[in-house]
Protein backbone atom coordinates (compact mmCIF):
# COMPACT_ATOMS: atom_id res chain seq x y z
CA UNK A 1 0.00 0.00 0.00
CA UNK A 2 2.78 2.34 0.80
CA UNK A 3 4.58 1.60 -2.44
CA UNK A 4 1.44 2.43 -4.45
CA UNK A 5 1.07 5.82 -2.67
CA UNK A 6 4.73 6.64 -3.25
CA UNK A 7 4.32 5.86 -6.94
CA UNK A 8 1.27 8.17 -7.18
CA UNK A 9 3.15 11.01 -5.49
CA UNK A 10 6.14 10.50 -7.79
CA UNK A 11 3.90 10.50 -10.86
CA UNK A 12 2.18 13.64 -9.62
CA UNK A 13 5.57 15.35 -9.33
CA UNK A 14 6.48 14.30 -12.85
CA UNK A 15 3.20 15.67 -14.18
CA UNK A 16 3.92 19.10 -12.66
CA UNK A 17 7.28 19.19 -14.38
CA UNK A 18 5.67 18.50 -17.72
CA UNK A 19 4.45 21.48 -19.71
CA UNK A 20 0.74 21.27 -20.29
CA UNK A 21 -1.42 23.75 -22.21
CA UNK A 22 -2.70 25.13 -18.89
CA UNK A 23 0.76 25.51 -17.48
CA UNK A 24 1.94 27.12 -20.75
CA UNK A 25 -0.82 29.68 -20.47
CA UNK A 26 0.12 30.30 -16.82
CA UNK A 27 3.73 30.75 -17.91
CA UNK A 28 2.71 33.30 -20.55
CA UNK A 29 0.66 35.22 -17.96
CA UNK A 30 3.66 35.23 -15.61
CA UNK A 31 5.99 36.52 -18.33
CA UNK A 32 3.46 39.20 -19.29
CA UNK A 33 3.20 40.28 -15.65
CA UNK A 34 6.98 40.19 -15.32
CA UNK A 35 7.27 42.43 -18.39
CA UNK A 36 4.85 44.95 -16.87
CA UNK A 37 6.86 44.96 -13.65
CA UNK A 38 10.10 45.42 -15.55
CA UNK A 39 8.62 48.34 -17.48
CA UNK A 40 7.62 49.95 -14.18
CA UNK A 41 11.10 49.47 -12.76
CA UNK A 42 13.24 49.94 -15.86
CA UNK A 43 13.38 52.28 -18.89
CA UNK A 44 12.61 55.73 -17.44
CA UNK A 45 12.70 54.56 -13.82
CA UNK A 46 16.49 54.44 -13.36
CA UNK A 47 16.58 58.16 -14.14
CA UNK A 48 13.73 58.79 -11.69
CA UNK A 49 15.34 56.48 -9.16
CA UNK A 50 18.71 58.26 -9.38
CA UNK A 51 16.95 61.59 -9.21
CA UNK A 52 15.16 60.48 -6.03
CA UNK A 53 18.46 59.28 -4.56
CA UNK A 54 19.99 62.66 -5.38
CA UNK A 55 17.14 64.56 -3.73
CA UNK A 56 17.38 62.34 -0.66
CA UNK A 57 21.15 62.90 -0.49
CA UNK A 58 20.78 66.69 -0.81
CA UNK A 59 18.04 66.82 1.84
CA UNK A 60 20.07 64.59 4.18
CA UNK A 61 23.10 66.86 3.75
CA UNK A 62 20.95 69.93 4.42
CA UNK A 63 19.48 68.40 7.59
CA UNK A 64 22.92 67.33 8.79
CA UNK A 65 24.50 70.75 8.16
CA UNK A 66 21.55 72.50 9.81
CA UNK A 67 21.80 70.30 12.91
CA UNK A 68 25.56 70.93 13.14
CA UNK A 69 25.02 74.68 12.74
CA UNK A 70 22.33 74.70 15.45
CA UNK A 71 24.46 72.71 17.88
CA UNK A 72 27.42 75.07 17.32
CA UNK A 73 25.13 78.06 17.81
CA UNK A 74 23.71 76.50 20.99
CA UNK A 75 27.23 75.96 22.38
CA UNK A 76 28.12 79.58 21.56
CA UNK A 77 24.98 80.86 23.26
CA UNK A 78 25.66 78.80 26.35
CA UNK A 79 29.28 79.95 26.44
CA UNK A 80 28.34 83.60 25.93
CA UNK A 81 25.58 83.42 28.52
CA UNK A 82 27.59 81.65 31.19
CA UNK A 83 31.04 83.04 30.48
CA UNK A 84 33.86 81.33 32.31
CA UNK A 85 32.94 78.24 34.24
CA UNK A 86 34.59 76.85 37.32
CA UNK A 87 36.83 74.76 35.07
CA UNK A 88 38.20 77.84 33.27
CA UNK A 89 39.10 79.85 36.36
CA UNK A 90 42.83 79.99 37.15
CA UNK A 91 44.15 77.88 40.00
CA UNK A 92 43.19 79.18 43.47
CA UNK A 93 40.43 81.36 41.98
CA UNK A 94 36.74 80.74 42.68
CA UNK A 95 34.12 80.88 39.95
CA UNK A 96 30.69 82.38 40.45
CA UNK A 97 28.26 83.11 37.62
CA UNK A 98 30.30 84.45 34.74
CA UNK A 99 33.26 85.64 36.78
CA UNK A 100 36.32 84.29 38.55
CA UNK A 101 37.36 85.76 41.90
CA UNK A 102 40.63 85.62 43.82
CA UNK A 103 40.71 86.37 47.54
CA UNK A 104 44.22 87.63 48.22
CA UNK A 105 45.94 87.33 51.57
CA UNK A 106 48.30 90.26 50.82
CA UNK A 107 47.66 93.49 52.70
CA UNK A 108 47.99 96.56 50.44
CA UNK A 109 46.37 99.93 49.81
CA UNK A 110 43.61 100.26 47.19
CA UNK A 111 45.83 101.63 44.39
CA UNK A 112 48.53 99.00 44.86
CA UNK A 113 45.85 96.27 45.09
CA UNK A 114 44.34 97.38 41.75
CA UNK A 115 47.84 97.46 40.18
CA UNK A 116 48.51 93.92 41.45
CA UNK A 117 45.23 92.75 39.93
CA UNK A 118 46.09 94.37 36.59
CA UNK A 119 49.41 92.48 36.57
CA UNK A 120 47.29 89.31 36.69
CA UNK A 121 45.17 90.66 33.78
CA UNK A 122 42.28 91.21 36.19
CA UNK A 123 40.86 94.04 38.33
CA UNK A 124 39.50 94.48 41.82
CA UNK A 125 36.20 92.67 42.28
CA UNK A 126 33.14 94.06 40.52
CA UNK A 127 29.67 92.74 41.30
CA UNK A 128 26.58 93.18 39.17
CA UNK A 129 23.95 91.59 41.38
CA UNK A 130 23.03 91.02 45.01
CA UNK A 131 23.83 87.31 44.49
CA UNK A 132 27.41 88.15 43.49
CA UNK A 133 27.73 90.53 46.44
CA UNK A 134 26.48 87.85 48.84
CA UNK A 135 28.95 85.38 47.31
CA UNK A 136 31.82 87.84 47.88
CA UNK A 137 30.74 88.52 51.47
CA UNK A 138 30.48 84.79 52.17
CA UNK A 139 33.97 83.97 50.84
CA UNK A 140 35.89 87.00 52.09
CA UNK A 141 36.19 85.52 55.57
CA UNK A 142 36.79 87.70 58.63
CA UNK A 143 39.01 90.20 56.81
CA UNK A 144 37.96 93.22 54.80
CA UNK A 145 38.79 93.10 51.08
CA UNK A 146 39.09 95.97 48.62
CA UNK A 147 36.61 95.95 45.73
CA UNK A 148 36.81 97.81 42.42
CA UNK A 149 34.64 100.74 43.50
CA UNK A 150 36.15 104.23 43.93
CA UNK A 151 35.44 107.95 43.61
CA UNK A 152 37.57 111.08 43.44
CA UNK A 153 35.77 112.90 46.24
CA UNK A 154 32.71 112.40 48.49
CA UNK A 155 30.72 114.70 46.18
CA UNK A 156 31.27 112.52 43.09
CA UNK A 157 29.58 109.31 41.94
CA UNK A 158 31.05 105.92 42.71
CA UNK A 159 32.73 104.35 39.67
CA UNK A 160 33.87 100.79 38.96
CA UNK A 161 37.41 100.16 37.78
CA UNK A 162 36.09 99.74 34.21
CA UNK A 163 34.80 103.38 34.40
CA UNK A 164 31.11 102.45 34.59
CA UNK A 165 29.00 104.22 37.19
CA UNK A 166 27.86 102.29 40.26
CA UNK A 167 24.07 101.94 40.38
CA UNK A 168 23.94 102.19 44.20
CA UNK A 169 22.10 98.87 44.54
CA UNK A 170 23.66 98.68 47.99
CA UNK A 171 24.57 101.96 49.72
CA UNK A 172 28.15 102.45 50.85
CA UNK A 173 29.02 103.44 54.40
CA UNK A 174 31.73 105.97 55.20
CA UNK A 175 33.30 109.06 53.69
CA UNK A 176 36.36 107.62 51.92
CA UNK A 177 37.22 107.34 48.23
CA UNK A 178 37.80 103.57 47.99
CA UNK A 179 35.30 100.81 48.75
CA UNK A 180 35.83 97.50 50.51
CA UNK A 181 33.71 94.61 51.72
CA UNK A 182 33.23 94.50 55.45
CA UNK A 183 30.98 92.48 57.71
CA UNK A 184 28.39 95.29 57.42
CA UNK A 185 28.40 95.26 53.59
CA UNK A 186 30.12 97.88 51.45
CA UNK A 187 32.18 100.34 53.43
CA UNK A 188 34.67 102.89 52.19
CA UNK A 189 37.87 104.33 53.47
CA UNK A 190 41.03 106.14 52.50
CA UNK A 191 43.30 104.77 49.79
CA UNK A 192 46.34 104.54 52.07
CA UNK A 193 44.69 102.00 54.44
CA UNK A 194 45.96 98.44 53.98
CA UNK A 195 43.41 95.69 53.39
CA UNK A 196 43.33 92.36 51.61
Amino acid sequence: MRAAKSKEVFMGMLKTDLITPDSLQELKKGKKLQGKCLRIISAESPVKLYWCYGVIAVLSAAVLSLSVALSVMKVQLITEKCGPSYDTCPKDWIGFGSQCFYFSEDMKNWTFSQTSCMELEAHLAVFESIEELNFLKRYKGDSDHWIGLHRKSPEQHWMWTDNTQYNNMVPTQGAGECAYLSDRGISNGRDYTHRK
